[in-house]
């Protein structure tokens, strides 16, 4: 009921995987990340490759039926307002107390089972990454969950978005 379509690929999906953009009041295309601002949208697949594939072929145009003009790095706005996002989320979970830090809390968190990612900075070390890769190898070895791991920000970006110097 809630399916919408990509105009790049032209395939169906829930909103969940797809970006919503509008049109702003300069006839420029705007990333709607929150799905609120007004206005008609069109759906653009969840990966960048499509995003600027879109501008590049000037498919706004065609979805909102108007002249309009993405900016000339619509892919890279729409990463860094993504970033900003889940680092602003990453916040808010910390501040709930849903966020585990430290090699030995979060080694505890996974081989417990209520880790549901582990996000380790750009610059962490190898050796503390080969640990807890391996306290989730050892998870799974149990038939337990398996739990992704991530690298996507810097310690300076995640110091900033947690509050603590890192």
């Amino acid at each position: 009921m809630n399916e919408r379509t990509c105009i790049v690929t032209r395939r169906a999906g829930e909103p969940d995987g797809l970006l919503r953009f509008v049109v702003a009041p300069d006839m420029s295309v705007v990333p709607d990340l929150k799905r609120q601002l007004p206005g008609r949208g069109c759906w653009v697949s969840a990966e960048r490759i499509h995003v600027e594939e879109a501008a590049r072929k000037n498919l706004f145009s065609r979805a909102f039926k108007a002249k309009v003009t993405p900016p000339d790095d619509l892919g890279g706005m729409v990463d860094m307002l993504m970033a900003r996002a889940a680092l602003g989320s990453l916040g808010l979970a910390r501040k709930a107390g849903q966020l585990v830090m430290g090699a030995a809390k979060v080694d505890s968190a996974i081989r417990s089972g209520k880790a549901a990612l582990v996000l380790h900075a750009l610059e962490a070390s190898p050796d503390g990454v080969r640990k807890l890769d391996q306290a989730r190898r050892a998870v799974v070895w149990q038939e337990g969950p398996s739990i992704p791991a991530y690298k996507l920000f810097s310690e300076a970006e995640l110091g900033l978005a947690l509050g603590v110097q890192m």
